[in-house]
């Protein structure tokens, strides 16, 4: 098995380049992919894509399912064919489709079955395969492959692919090369293990097939369950694909998401962070919901990288890249950056191997009549949320006064958090009454936004913390981070970075993801590399930040009207998503705060809910679900609700929930259980890799996951779980 690779490496300045900057949202330039009547890559805007989710035989039911997808903006649609009776149905869907007046590409996905891919690719603009699977078997047999026996391998994939290339080359037909992280072929497997470089691999094997009869109207796709991944495998395919002179496009897509916030959530991390890189051509939001509801979510993500991208284009040089714009990590692995801890409390501490740490903000600034409020509300917040807890209070001091009431707001919190981040006003330590001191079992942080100028504030600050046995959260400009190594007298346990709570540094790069890029690199220059505090405020926001849409930018991309980070919460779990999730996949991030929101419950919620995400923390049960298609062979939606309000309780326990056997085996791996439909109404059960019980029928197969989780030991009673746990990584 390959484990080391020219990717892999401790000199993240020798990493390959995947995107023009990582400080920049600078979109990566394709060749154009032509679909039908719709261009791909190129100048063209992020294409929306989703799939029915119909029986394809059923052709009346598909053409229905076709015509809603493409009234709600659905550009690219497609259907799978799992035979060759479904291929062939094919040509009948799209010819009433057309009769209803609609011109949306249609897409035929093939798994294992090529010779329904050269019927399908007949009626259809598109044909999706899985190189996983389009000529190899899927058995979990271990080999070691001779280089000559990989070569008969290749020939032998090489003789199976060639047919559908010329057929869809005289056709004019497109090809997407579809990589799924719970599909690789046993071949890949044993020679480049369940990897992102074992996906990148596979995928690349087909492209040059591809390429041998000169056919290159290729999309290429790079999906995973675990965003983390999904994100690792795009950025190395790119690499990749710059080594080899290649410029295809990419299909982006988080597979196996799930349903409702967390679906969303884990959308947001894997396909945002990709395109705050620039990287993506068309999107699709797996969500196990009807297929119109991924449209508007991926319009939304589609919306605000048209944004950013159209904002930072000027930036670029004529060559499109940033010169020395490496950064301290290696992209293509993720590990977390070192640095010094944070003490909380003598046992809760943020940075270095501690998992990301939650702060919650207050809804209301510090003064003599919020006191008592402030901490009542938190304790409501935690009565309301027992499964998961702040660990830190986030509080506005807006003057002198105010400030001395602190003392009051830490015994009133009655342990109720583990540290108060005291977000001081325009005002220095200075102005403060006589006798400050500091008692309560939580640690005092004091936040201070510095502009930068005048390192005399900051260090009269870190004195007051030094004298007073507190900590300093600094909000600093990028540009003046080196600065701080001139700080003395904060002990290294004392001292938090984050970015300022307002204003830009440089006007031509409003920019958060590439800010916080910016400060972790800087701060690399200090002796105690301090942990990182990433906040997600208004004033983060890409929509704020940027302003109207680009004219360039389809119409049906537009998001709703008047943003308000403060009343549209939706809109503010996809920007957060975005940043958070991002900043997480990189290694980066030690404590995370979401304001701006309704309430202290929702953004305790979302911070953790982001946190389990980008696989950082787990605090509830992790589901992977498909999202259905023609292949399912149960009600995925409804048989998920029901395993999810007999196991919702279950702290760190992934169960993953598959409509049949395509992925499901291979995201068996992700999962610590599995329920996938095997027959029409037979469940076969995994344990992990293993399918450990055949058959079952639908009707009890929920009660024998239950019984499966218990042979385990990995059940609890819901009346046992204890109130207040949170399961670490």
């Amino acid at each position: 098995m390959v484990t080391e690779n020219t990717f892999t490496t401790t000199d993240p300045a020798s990493c390959p380049r995947y995107c023009f900057s990582r400080y920049y949202a600078l979109r990566r330039r394709t060749c154009e992919v032509s679909v039908g009547n719709v261009g791909i890559g190129a100048g063209h805007p992020v294409r929306l894509q989703s799939m029915t989710t119909s029986d394809t035989l059923d052709v009346a039911a598909t053409v229905r399912q076709c015509i809603n997808l493409a009234e709600v903006g659905c550009e690219i649609i497609r259907i799978t064919a799992p035979n060759k009776a479904a291929a062939a149905a094919l040509r009948e869907i799209s010819r009433d489709f057309r009769s209803a007046g609609f011109g949306q590409p249609l897409v035929a996905d093939i798994h294992f079955t090529p010779d329904a891919a050269l019927e399908a690719v007949e009626h259809v603009e598109k044909v999706r395969i899985n190189p996983g699977n389009f000529a190899d078997k899927k058995r979990f047999s271990v080999h070691d492959y001779t280089d000559a026996e990989y070569d008969v391998e290749l020939e032998r994939i090489h003789k199976a692919a060639t047919p559908l290339i010329l057929r869809a080359k005289a056709l004019g037909r497109a090809l997407r090369i579809g990589t799924n992280h719970g599909s690789l072929s046993d071949r890949i497997m044993n020679r480049y293990g369940d990897s992102p470089l074992g996906m990148v691999e596979s995928a690349l094997e087909f492209i040059r097939i591809c390429e041998s009869h000169g056919f290159r109207s290729i999309v290429l796709s790079m999906k995973a369950s675990n965003p983390k991944v999904m994100v690792q495998a795009y950025r190395l395919a790119v690499a990749r694909m710059n080594e080899e002179g290649m410029s295809y496009p990419l299909h982006l897509g988080v597979t196996e998401a799930g349903e409702g916030e967390d679906a969303r959530i884990k959308s947001a991390i894997g396909i945002g962070a990709l395109l705050q890189d620039g990287l993506g051509d068309t999107i699709r939001v797996s969500l196990t919901e009807d297929p119109w509801y991924e449209i508007p979510v991926a319009a939304d993500l589609a919306a605000r990288a048209a944004r950013l991208w159209a904002l930072h284009a000027p930036v670029a040089s004529e060559g499109g890249t940033i010169a020395d714009d490496h950064d301290s990590l290696n992209p293509f692995e993720h590990t977390r950056r070192e640095g010094a801890s944070l003490l909380l409390t003598p046992s809760c501490a943020a940075g270095g191997v501690h998992p990301p740490r939650v702060i919650v903000p207050a809804t209301q600034a510090l003064s003599a009549e919020t006191v008592a409020a402030i901490a009542g509300e938190l304790r409501a917040t935690h009565a309301t949320q027992r499964e998961i807890r702040a660990e830190g209070l986030l509080v506005r001091v807006p003057s002198p006064d105010a400030f001395s009431l602190l003392p009051q707001l830490g015994v009133a919190l009655r342990d109720e958090a583990k540290a108060v981040f005291a977000e001081i006003g325009d005002f220095l330590p200075g102005a403060l009454a006589k006798g400050f001191r500091w008692a309560a079992s939580s640690r005092l942080i004091i936040t201070v936004d510095w502009d930068g100028q005048d390192i005399a504030s900051v260090e009269s600050w870190a004195n007051f913390c030094a004298r007073h046995k507190t900590a300093l959260a600094l909000a600093a400009p990028v540009h003046a981070v080196g600065k701080l190594a001139a700080l003395r007298g904060l002990p290294p346990d004392a001292l938090a970075l984050t970015l300022r709570a307002s204003g830009d540094d440089d006007a031509t790069q409003p920019h958060a993801l590439g800010h916080y890029r910016a400060l972790a690199k800087a701060a690399c220059a200090l002796a105690s590399k301090p942990p990182l505090w990433i906040r997600n405020t208004a004033t983060n926001t890409i929509q704020a930040r940027t302003g109207g849409l680009p004219p360039e930018t389809s119409t049906q991309q537009a998001p709703v009207a008047s943003y308000d980070p403060a009343a549209d919460f939706p809109s503010r779990l996809i920007e957060s998503s975005m940043l958070s999730g991002t900043l997480f996949c990189d290694g980066l991030g030690d404590l995370i705060s979401i304001e701006d929101v309704p309430s202290q419950a929702k953004a305790l919620t979302l911070a953790y809910d982001i946190l389990q995400g980008a696989r950082m923390r787990i605090s509830k049960t992790e589901y992977v679900a498909c999202p259905s298609c023609g292949r399912t062979l149960f009600d995925i939606q409804a048989t998920t609700q029901k395993i999810k309000s007999r196991t919702g309780h279950l702290k760190g326990v992934t169960i993953a929930v598959m409509g049949c056997i395509v992925n499901g085996p291979g995201e068996m791996a992700d999962a610590d259980f599995g329920y996938v439909g095997g027959a029409p109404g037979k469940i076969n059960l995994y344990v992990r890799r293993e399918c450990v019980k055949f058959g079952i029928s639908q009707n009890e197969a929920v009660d024998r996951l239950v019984d499966l989780i218990k042979e385990h030991g990995k059940w609890v009673e819901p009346d046992a779980s204890p109130a207040g746990s949170v399961a670490q990584p």
